[in-house]
C-alpha cells in the first residue's frame, strides 16, 4: 500500500485528491498539510468534509513527511521548491502540480530531482499530455504558413498568468518549429501594432468565473483555420492524473519525470 502525504489539502485541488486517494486501490492517506496559520490546521481533516478520521491537518510537511512515501504538493512555486528540498532529504518521491515556476526555480527542480524521485507537470490530465504528444507533429507538419495563437481559460482565483499549461504547449510548439519561445512569444496586443509576424506564437489568457481550465491551439491559415480544444470540466481530472503518478513514482529511480512517463507516451 503506498501512503501518500498531500499538502494544500484544505485547497481546491487538495481536497479533490484526498478524495480520489479515498477511492483509488493501493493508496492510502498517510497525512494532510496546510500552510501555517491556516484555521484548520490541528484540527481532524474530517472537519474539511474529508474522510480520514485518524488524520489531523499538519502545518509543516516534515511533520508527516515520515509516515508517508510519497508527496503530491499543489502549492505555491517557492512552497513546492522547499517541500522538494523537504523530500529530497528523506529520500521520499513527490509529484508536484504547482505552476508558475521562473526559469531560476526550474533549475533548482532538476538539480533536487537527483537526489530523489519527482515528477513535475503543469496539467495531468491524460488529454491534455495528448494534446502535447500530438501538436508538435501538427505544427511541423502545417509549417510556417499557419498562423499559431494559444487562448487558454481558468477562473478568476487562478493567480498565475499565463497557465503552466499554456506555457508548455507554446514550449513543445516552439522546440517543433525550431523557433526561440522568449523571441516568438506575444502576450497581448494593443494599438497598432503591425502585420503579424509569421513566426510569431499568441498565447492569450482568460480569467473569468468558475472555469476550471481551458485551452485551445489555434492554426490559422489562408481558406481554413484548425483548432483543437481541450476542456476540463472537473478539478478530479487532474487529481485522479497525480494519484496515478504518484502511484507510479514510488517504484522508480531518482530522476525528474513527467506524465509523458507515467503514460508511457515516449
Amino acid at each position: 500500500m503506498v501512503k501518500a502525504v498531500v499538502t494544500g489539502a484544505a485547497g481546491r485541488m487538495g481536497k479533490r485528491i484526498i478524495g480520489i486517494i479515498n477511492d483509488t486501490q493501493g493508496i492510502a492517506l498517510a497525512g494532510a498539510v496546510e500552510r501555517q496559520g491556516h484555521p484548520f490546521v490541528g484540527k481532524n481533516i474530517s472537519e474539511l468534509g474529508l474522510a480520514g478520521k485518524d488524520i489531523t491537518l499538519a502545518s509543516g510537511i516534515e511533520d508527516v513527511m515520515d509516515s508517508g512515501d510519497v508527496v503530491i504538493d499543489f502549492t505555491t512555486p517557492d512552497t513546492s521548491i522547499k517541500n522538494l528540498e523537504t523530500a529530497a532529504a528523506h529520500k521520499k518521491a513527490i509529484v508536484i502540480g504547482t505552476t508558475g515556476f521562473s526559469t531560476a526555480q526550474r533549475s533548482q527542480i532538476k538539480e533536487l530531482a537527483h537526489k530523489t524521485r519527482c515528477l513535475l507537470a503543469p496539467n495531468m490530465s491524460v488529454g491534455v499530455n495528448l494534446l502535447l504528444k500530438i501538436l508538435p507533429k501538427i505544427a511541423k507538419t502545417l509549417g510556417d504558413d499557419y498562423d499559431i495563437e494559444i487562448i487558454e481559460a481558468h477562473h478568476h482565483l487562478k493567480k498565475d498568468a499565463p497557465s503552466g499549461t499554456a506555457m508548455r504547449i507554446a514550449e513543445v510548439i516552439a522546440s517543433a518549429m525550431e523557433r526561440d519561445l522568449e523571441k516568438v512569444a506575444v502576450y497581448e496586443r494593443k494599438g497598432i501594432t503591425g502585420e503579424r509576424d509569421r513566426h510569431e506564437i499568441g498565447i492569450q489568457t482568460i480569467r473569468a468565473g468558475d472555469i476550471v481550465g481551458d485551452h485551445t491551439v489555434m492554426f490559422g491559415g489562408l481558406g481554413e483555420r484548425i483548432e483543437i480544444t481541450h476542456r476540463a470540466h472537473s478539478r478530479d481530472t487532474f487529481a485522479r492524473g497525480a494519484v496515478k503518478a504518484a502511484l507510479w513514482l514510488v517504484k522508480q529511480k531518482n530522476g525528474l519525470y513527467d506524465m509523458h512517463d507515467v503514460l508511457a507516451m515516449r
